[in-house]
């Protein structure tokens, strides 16, 4: 495993080192299983005589030598660490190592194409996985210039941070020679190594090179001037706002099999997960979501990689300022002009959902070691800090924010920094001096502050006092300062429309709003209209009746989207019966049409079903819920998305008999959908529904692969023979899943057909197996592969107090480092959060 670096190690470090360049030489030609990895890094330290370390996780090590002093291997190499004594002013390091391929989509990752037999490689190195391909000093504060040699198979593409000055030059039977130049200093994270047989496709823009990449078997599918349409029009956005042009030579993309996350920034080669080249028919929420995702990624060259973060405490910062980026260049410099709705109907629920989670934390959290950063990847540290980020452009105003960020670009550029430095230069160009007591109180606090309305009203219902309620949780008590407009909404002929708009600030526990006293009480009370706060929103008594019996005449989709994110989290709290939540979707989805919206909606919808229903009238919403989708069905636009998008929610109730042999229609071709194609992965769809009902079998699996004999084709697979219905499948999947043989994609494409959300009498037997092997798997898998069975094979789906308690129990007797105590606290949360929603559901029967 890779080593646990420590903040005050990285302190320390970062002291006494001045990292200069590193000169690493790969030969990718020397086997399936390693790669030799050459590093030569030169350094300076402050205080000549001292000791410290490199980072570097490899199988073997052949050669250290510091200054020209050879150092012995078995004394100097940990495993983790290549242990430096005795340095100079100035120093040169040379290690030479066998690095190992991976698996698990850490370090390098190689993985060979089932339907080419093409061998692929990409990296992926945050937060501290550069030392799998490199020996290095693998922090963020400790920048330097990389120059890059690559021996490589001849058919490959080589790609890295710079523009290559040398390709292809011969160097022995079918092995040739790339180079790349120095780039400018950068961290370890940002470093990048892809190659490959890969499809490429090039373009420029404004003098910058651009490269879309994929796979050879998927060049068919790649919509390369799709992407580049939303690249462009992202870096004419930032050069505008940020007032700095690009600060690389050029700009590659490349969407790779395996890819552990959606994306990642790699200076000038950012890796994206290969399935956003779209081998089947998607909704346009897809569309929506890669285009994010491109613009996210490049706001992180001048926000991450120009200027970068000293230490992980200020993640949040890279994350959250990306985030806010791309949705502001995604609703002004696209045809995505409603990415407001999408950011305040999917980012802030997940946002909301972190938040009140056992383990919430600040959003400027405090990490203490790698392992307390890799599960900080969360909805705080990306949606919240987004948010709040918000709510400070509201407060500072949007010009004077991106002046600010200007300067702090300027000022800092090839540096590291800490939030102290950007709010700086916000004071600075906003005038207001007052930053540091707004970042004490929305950054360094935990948990999420509940806004309700208080009125009282006379003759002719007009208020005659109106407040606004603040609340905060009891083990977060703090009642932040928040910027917030209150609508006020009327039933018309034209709809439910705003009639007027209060904007103001509000702090502690009440605030009065003398200008609405006066006004006709309205059909709705929208508190936190035009979302610019971070708050969890309750609706009074006729609001909350206009909302269930009339959501879908909201005319703007921004407002509808909150009363619809009030609605969820209400039913989260156990304040909306789900029962009552269900007929919500089922008398307004049908007005939706923002296909975004509309599919949170479903997905929504069908997880509060088979978890937040009480058991006894599970089954009643269930089949309310699909009949409700039937109809839209019959009902929708041929070819629309919306079609696409209710047949997809239907496959996740679908259980009657009559429902099922619709599905198995849809898949033989004896039924048929006016405008739907029955594509590669829509009949993957089906058929894992019909598995995981037990109405196919191990035998029609097989055959689908036949049909689609790819990598996808056998993630899918996978994910289907782990969902068939009976303790045996369950038994085999489960040995596959802890067995560690699996590569990182179907590993996960297993547990999510392991684990279906309606099976909980076939998930329960494996509680306890769950504990006896979470433990283990901590300490010998790789970080992500263990974050992710610690996440996703945790007994979510058994709704019992015994499962709570047995995991009191574990962390009690076994004392499971910080991480995987926080992952499992999470999860018996949700556990502890269904079983209260059920009780309400049942209290409504």
């Amino acid at each position: 495993m890779a080593g646990n670096l420590t903040r005050d190690e990285a302190r320390e470090r970062a002291r006494l080192l001045d990292v200069e360049s590193y000169e690493v030489e790969l030969d990718l030609t020397v086997g399936d299983e390693t790669f030799t990895s050459t590093t030569t890094v030169r350094f300076r330290a402050a205080e000549p005589g001292a000791d410290t370390f490199i980072d570097l996780a490899a199988p073997a090590v052949r050669e250290i030598t510091l200054n020209g002093r050879s150092l012995d291997v078995a004394e100097a190499f940990t495993g983790e660490r290549v242990l430096l004594t005795g340095l100079a002013e100035r120093n040169e390091l040379r290690v030479v190592a066998d690095a190992a391929y991976m698996r698990t989509g850490e370090g390098l990752h190689r993985f060979v194409d089932p339907v080419d037999g093409g061998v692929y490689l990409h990296s992926q190195f945050e937060t501290a996985d550069a030392q799998r391909m490199y020996a290095g000093f693998d922090q963020p504060d400790l920048k330097a210039s990389f120059e890059l040699t690559v021996f490589a198979p001849e058919g490959f593409e080589v790609v890295s941070n710079a523009i290559p000055d040398v390709v292809r030059e011969p160097a022995g039977a079918d092995r040739v020679r790339w180079h790349f130049a120095p780039t400018p200093r950068i961290s370890t994270y940002i470093t990048a190594l892809i190659a490959g047989p890969y499809h490429v496709v090039r373009d420029e823009h404004d003098g910058i090179p651009l490269g879309v990449y994929c796979r050879a078997s998927l060049a068919e599918h790649l919509d390369a001037d799709k992407i580049i349409e939303v690249t462009r029009q992202g870096f004419d956005f930032y050069h505008r706002v940020f007032g700095l042009r690009y600060p690389f030579t050029k700009y590659d993309q490349l969407f790779v099999p395996e890819f552990n996350a959606g994306a990642m920034e790699n200076a000038g080669a950012v890796t994206f997960l290969e399935d956003y080249v779209f081998r089947s028919r998607v909704t346009d929420a897809l569309y929506e979501r890669r285009a994010e995702t491109i613009l996210h990624e490049m706001a992180h060259m001048w926000f991450g990689d120009l200027v970068t973060m000293r230490w992980w405490d200020d993640l949040w910062l890279n994350e959250s300022f990306a985030t806010y980026a791309s949705t502001l260049c995604q609703s002004e410099a696209t045809r995505w002009r409603g990415a407001w709705t999408t950011f305040a109907n999917v980012e802030k629920a997940w946002a909301y959902r972190q938040d009140q989670l056992p383990s919430t934390h600040p959003i400027a959290a405090d990490i203490v070691d790698i392992q307390a950063v890799e599960v900080n990847f969360d909805g705080i540290t990306y949606a919240k800090g987004a948010s709040v980020l918000k709510q400070l452009v509201a407060y500072v105003g949007l010009d004077n924010f991106l002046e600010g960020v200007r300067r702090y670009f300027q000022r800092h550029a090839w540096g590291n920094t800490t939030l102290q430095d950007l709010l700086t230069c916000l004071e600075e160009t906003s005038g207001r001096g007052d930053l540091a007591e707004w970042s004490k109180e929305w950054l360094q606090t935990a948990g999420v502050n509940t806004l309700r309305p208080e009125f009282q009203t006379g003759d002719g219902d007009l208020f005659t006092s109106f407040a606004m309620l603040q609340e905060a949780p009891e083990d977060h008590p703090t009642l932040r300062t928040h910027r917030v407009a209150i609508g006020l909404y009327d039933r018309t002929d034209a709809g439910i429309v705003r009639r007027r708009r209060v904007e103001l600030d509000i702090s502690g526990p009440r605030n009065g709003v003398p200008e609405l006293v006066g006004e006709r009480r309205p059909d709705l009370v929208l508190i936190n209209d035009d979302d610019l706060t971070y708050a969890k929103l309750r609706l009074d008594e006729r609001s909350l009746v206009t909302v269930i019996s009339g959501i879908a005449d909201i005319r703007e989709s921004l407002p509808r989207a909150l009363a619809w994110g009030a609605a969820w989290d209400m039913c989260r709290d156990a304040e909306m019966a789900t029962r009552d939540y269900i007929e919500l979707i089922a008398s307004g989805v049908r007005a939706v049409t923002d296909i975004t919206v509309a599919q949170t909606l479903l997905r929504q919808a069908t997880l509060a079903v088979q978890l937040y229903a009480d058991p006894e009238w599970r089954d009643t919403g269930r089949a309310r819920l699909a009949g409700v989708l039937r109809g839209l069905l019959d009902d929708a636009v041929p070819g629309s998305d919306l079609q696409l998008a209710y047949l997809n929610a239907f496959l996740g109730v679908a259980g009657s008999a009559d429902e099922l042999a619709f599905v198995r229609g849809l898949l033989d071709g004896s039924e048929r959908l006016e405008g739907l194609t029955v594509d590669t992965d829509l009949r993957w769809g089906l058929l894992r529904r019909l598995a995981s009902r037990g109405a196919a079998a191990e035998a029609e699996i097989d055959a689908e692969l036949e049909r689609d004999a790819t990598a996808a084709g056998e993630r899918n697979a996978a994910a289907c023979r782990a969902a068939l219905p009976t303790p045996e499948a369950k038994r085999a999947a489960w040995e596959r899943i802890v067995g560690g043989d699996l590569a990182n994609a179907t590993y996960r494409s297993t547990l999510g057909g392991f684990f279906q959300g309606d099976q909980p009498e076939l998930l329960e037997p494996y509680v306890e197996p769950f504990f006896d092997a979470v433990g283990g798997i901590w300490r010998t898998w790789t970080g992500d592969m263990a974050q992710t069975f610690a996440v996703a094979a945790y007994p979510a789906a058994v709704i019992k107090q015994d499962t709570i308690d047995r995991t009191e129990a574990y962390i009690a007797s076994e004392e499971p480092p910080a991480a995987l105590r926080r992952l499992l606290r999470e999860g018996a949360d949700g556990v502890r959060r269904a079983l209260a929603a059920q009780e309400c559901d049942r209290a409504k029967a």
